[in-house]
């Protein structure tokens, strides 16, 4: 039950000693794991309602016995609940004339002006307010949780330091990623331009290409983008908003779209309107995904992975979307500031977490999108430089998770050190609990060796 937390902190085994306080339940519900952490899963708690107050406490059952950790949980239980969005109620199937609506709409959808569209999707996304799981606009629950057991590992151990490889590579205290999905024929149109913007301001991306339908995509596009020095996804199969409605069409999508990755020469994937399925994940054939919003109140999908790092699906990287999108911030929201994304930021930093942008050519052609998207290169380019955050591809961000999950931390002497293929670009970090706050410290020789 602490395989979840080890791949978190990747901190050796000894230290991470968890056990069950009690006997689980037989059903999942929603629980509270002290202030902040909600969780859902089966728990040690005493069947009964709900309080009108909402889910109950579980942490007054957690039991602490030597540098053993009693809880009334499943760690692993609880976070592939999360990760997997196990907590979303099943939809009720669609009735037929809900299918056709939904089917019209996505037939309709190249055709409507943005002014038509986003009155739809308001009025679509009207009750998406009252919903207080997750927390809008991020998520960090699974985040949170593995600190609160960090710092009770930490408390169980007498307070000694608990060493761990550090999330990411160098010094680095956080992730940057952004991307940008092409969904219309006049996104595609302003590619070039939008791949001057991102040069002028040192910043890489990825452009996610719809390969069927939306638009003709010429093979001189796709080497541009390469030889440019920007990275290449494929972004659904037609951007219908109908990947997932059942599994055999799935299934043969989903071929038609790893035939496209092989011959497109991609690593990454990203669904179409954020549509997604944890539990058909396995089928897909790319290294990594970006298909999963930490939080998804203003996404057609609702839900949210509720975390801001990258985690594994079937053996496939998530790289979760963690930013409010482009068109919800100017079109939803009606906002055309940083005041957002700033906050946003910085909610995932605290955390060290990925931030992880979606910027669509279709959305910044006119100017006053436009000037906002490069004061949101100035801005990053600033706080990538002082806050020490990496910029990468996305690719270079997932193929550096998967490293890391392989490394190990040893003992060397008195000593610790990390191990395993790409340690030299790994740190070695220790968390500690001061003034009853969990806290970290890297160390910066190349490596990971450092004092214990």
């Amino acid at each position: 039950m602490n395989s979840s937390f080890l791949d978190y902190y990747l901190c050796p085994e000894e230290f991470a000693r968890f056990g069950l306080s009690n006997p689980l339940g037989e059903s999942p519900e929603f629980f509270h794991f002290g202030k902040g952490v909600t969780c859902y899963g089966r728990s040690a708690l005493p069947a009964g309602n709900f309080p009108a107050s909402g889910p109950r406490d579980a942490a007054p059952l957690l039991q602490v016995q030597g540098n053993e950790i009693r809880l009334p949980f499943d760690v692993d239980e609880v976070v592939e609940n999360l990760r997997r969005e196990r907590y979303v109620p099943k939809a009720p199937a669609l009735s037929m004339p809900e299918r056709l609506t939904r089917r019209a709409y996505y037939v309709a959808r190249p055709f409507l002006p943005v002014s038509v569209r986003k009155h739809l999707q308001r009025f679509h996304l009207r009750e998406r307010k009252k919903i207080e799981f997750p927390s809008w606009p991020v998520d960090k629950t699974v985040d949170n949780l593995c600190a609160e057991l960090m710092a009770l590992c930490v408390q169980a151990g007498g307070g000694q330091r608990i060493p761990f490889v550090w999330f990411w590579p160098e010094e680095y205290q956080g992730c940057v990623l952004v991307t940008h999905d092409v969904e219309q024929e006049d996104g595609l149109a302003f590619c070039p331009s939008l791949m001057e913007i991102d040069e002028r301001f040192h910043v890489r991306s990825s452009f996610q290409v719809v390969p069927e339908e939306r638009y003709p995509v010429s093979q001189a596009f796709l080497d541009e983008i390469r030889g440019r020095g920007f990275e290449l996804n494929v972004h659904d199969l037609n951007h219908d908003g109908h990947l997932f409605e059942n599994r055999e069409q799935f299934l043969e999508r989903a071929k038609k779209i790893n035939d496209y990755s092989k011959k497109w020469g991609t690593e990454g994937f990203r669904s179409g309107g954020m549509y997604r399925n944890a539990e058909w994940n396995d089928v897909f054939q790319f290294s990594y995904d970006m298909s999963f919003p930490s939080c998804a109140h203003l996404e057609p999908q609702w839900g949210g992975s509720c975390s801001v790092m990258p985690y594994f699906l079937d053996g496939i990287v998530e790289l979760p979307l963690t930013t409010t999108q482009d068109y919800t911030l100017f079109h939803i929201l009606g906002q055309y500031s940083l005041d957002l994304w700033k906050s946003e930021m910085d909610c995932i930093a605290w955390s060290h977490g990925l931030t992880s942008f979606i910027i669509h050519p279709d959305y910044v052609i006119e100017n006053r999108a436009r000037r906002v998207y490069e004061q949101l290169l100035g801005f990053l380019t600033e706080e990538c430089a002082t806050k020490k955050f990496w910029q990468p591809l996305p690719r270079e961000a997932a193929r550096w998770w998967r490293e890391r999950r392989d490394m190990r931390i040893v003992r060397s002497g008195d000593s610790w050190k990390v191990t395993g293929a790409g340690s030299e670009r790994a740190r070695l970090a220790f968390a500690q609990v001061e003034d009853g706050l969990l806290t970290y410290h890297v160390e910066n020789s190349p490596c990971g060796v450092g004092a214990e």
